[in-house]
């Protein structure tokens, strides 16, 4: 299966890729870049993930007894895996996302770094053993699997982000049932392609292709124990709800507003390159992009300059040519959208610095979803681009006159995914991260996602649950906690008392 077919594509179920039984309809995948079809994805039905569910939950004792060990090693043996298909996956990732080559390579290192951390799972899933809590009695707490767990992913990040999830899952002895984004399906069948050839027991790992209904259907199926899900703040709201409702673990990662902070003391040169790949990289579709810069006192007569040049120098194309630094949109639909922003921005009094709308080049496909880098000065804290996630290539600059002011701002959104300050000040950079309320804080660093060992911890309306992804927290979600109390009689030993003795 590759990213250039156009037959409709498979559902993997009980370790078989198998045609949908019950979908209720198909949807063309197409390359952003050119409007052309790179392949059909089922809508599956009810039915379907009835059997994902039914092939996962028949796998899970069969797993659960493996050892951690043997766990972690298939694991290993994915990670070879994955490297060797490394170019493969890129290219799926820009084919039917968009984002440049550059990106997407690195975006399916990071889901190999994913891959690479779970396999620490016989030192992280460990419990905690205490002797003697009273005479003769020893207590210890023990993890064990959660059971089925299902992925709900976005369009965004078609390799990384299923494998925030995935690995941790499997690792510690659970089955998962994963629904990719029906608008980037292909690099999860290359993915599942390696998993297949891992040998790991049928329906240890399952992939339902659909949309709506198969969302649904997560959410209420019985036979699902948890949930984990990225999207629009909304739509994390909404699973949130509905999941635990039924007595499901969830963790839902929504939207986000992320504001870059730049200080006089700023080092200008790089932090217009800490801003220029954190609001335009993957043409600012992602969670962690940030699409608000607060300049302070003095910051903003010297950045603005330098960062107009440096986004109008910004080659937009088809990602998968080299020389490209901006790639499209996800559609044509997601584009017009993003274009209402701004209009309605100049409407609420902002001006443009520069305008993406009417981006043109050679090369440049008509039916490919293009904007370009657009920047919008003397915007306020109230204005909705300034507010709401726009999701695309579109960066709002506020001026304020000191970092109070600045904390006071970044603090009022309802968002708390991502932060930056770019300063060489220590006690600015000290006072920020101390009273900042975000979960993931830069420091001249303009796009401020962990590492896989440390969680994505997002606050306020950009997370709903208690554990986030990946990390320490990671290997928590996918486990439960059992905890025994426990005292041995022998012969001739103890009193026999079903009591404590003290």
């Amino acid at each position: 299966m590759t990213a250039t077919t156009t037959k409709l594509l498979d559902n993997y179920i009980g370790g078989e890729w198998t045609a949908p039984s019950a979908a209720t309809g198909e949807l063309d995948v197409t390359n952003p870049a050119n409007g052309r079809t790179l392949a059909r994805v089922p809508l599956s039905g009810r039915a379907d993930l009835d059997a994902a569910v039914a092939a996962a939950r028949g796998a899970l004792p069969q797993w659960r007894a493996v050892s951690v060990i043997a766990r972690a090693r298939k694991l290993f043996e994915l990670r070879e895996r994955l490297v060797a298909r490394q170019e493969d996956l890129a290219r799926s990732v820009t084919t039917e996302m968009g984002k440049t080559i550059a990106d997407a390579r690195a975006e399916v290192g990071r889901m190999i770094e994913m891959v690479e951390a779970a396999t620490a799972v016989p030192t992280t899933m460990q419990g905690r053993t205490l002797e003697d809590v009273s005479r003769n009695i020893d207590a210890e707490t023990v993890r064990q699997p959660v059971g089925v767990c299902a992925i709900i992913a976005p369009f965004n990040f078609p390799a990384m982000v299923p494998f925030w999830f995935l690995p941790f899952a499997i690792a510690c002895g659970n089955t998962v049932v994963l629904k990719p984004s029906e608008q980037v399906p292909l690099t999860q069948s290359i993915a599942f392609e390696e998993l297949h050839a891992l040998g790991l027991p049928a329906g240890v790992v399952n992939l339902v292709n659909g949309g709506r209904e198969v969302v649904e259907g997560i959410l209420e199926h019985p036979g699902i124990d948890a949930v984990s899900f990225v999207g629009s703040a909304p739509v994390a709201k909404l699973v949130y709800e509905r999941a635990a409702q039924t007595g499901k673990r969830v963790q839902a990662l929504g939207g986000a507003k992320n504001h870059m902070v730049v200080m006089p003391d700023a080092v200008i040169d790089r932090t217009v390159e800490g801003i220029i790949g954190s609001a335009f990289g993957a043409a600012g579709q992602r969670c962690m992009a940030g699409s608000v810069v607060v300049t302070v006192g003095d910051a903003h007569g010297q950045l603005v300059g330098p960062l107009v040049d440096a986004a109008r120098a910004l080659h937009v194309g088809d990602g998968l040519d080299e020389r490209v630094e901006l790639g499209p949109v996800i559609s044509c639909q997601a584009r017009d959208r993003i274009a209402g922003y701004i209009e309605r921005a100049l409407a609420d009094g902002a001006k443009l610095l520069l305008d993406g709308r009417e981006v043109s080049g050679d090369g440049l496909d008509p039916a490919g979803a293009y904007l370009g880098p657009t920047i919008v000065d003397g915007a306020s804290a109230e204005m909705e681009i300034a507010r709401e996630e726009v999701f695309g290539p579109v960066l709002t600059l506020i001026h304020v006159a000191t970092l109070d002011e600045a904390i006071a701002l970044v603090n009022s959104s309802r968002f708390g995914n991502g932060t930056s300050i770019f300063t060489e000040s220590g006690a600015s950079v000290r006072r920020y991260r101390h009273e900042i309320q975000a979960g993931m804080v830069g420091v001249n660093i303009g796009v401020a996602a962990p590492v896989a060992f440390f969680p994505f911890s997002g606050w306020k309306d950009s997370f709903l649950g208690d554990l986030h992804a990946h990390g320490s927290d990671g290997v928590e979600f996918f486990t439960r906690k059992k905890t025994i109390t426990s005292r041995y009689f022998s012969s001739g030993q103890g009193s026999g008392s079903y009591f404590v003795e003290r």
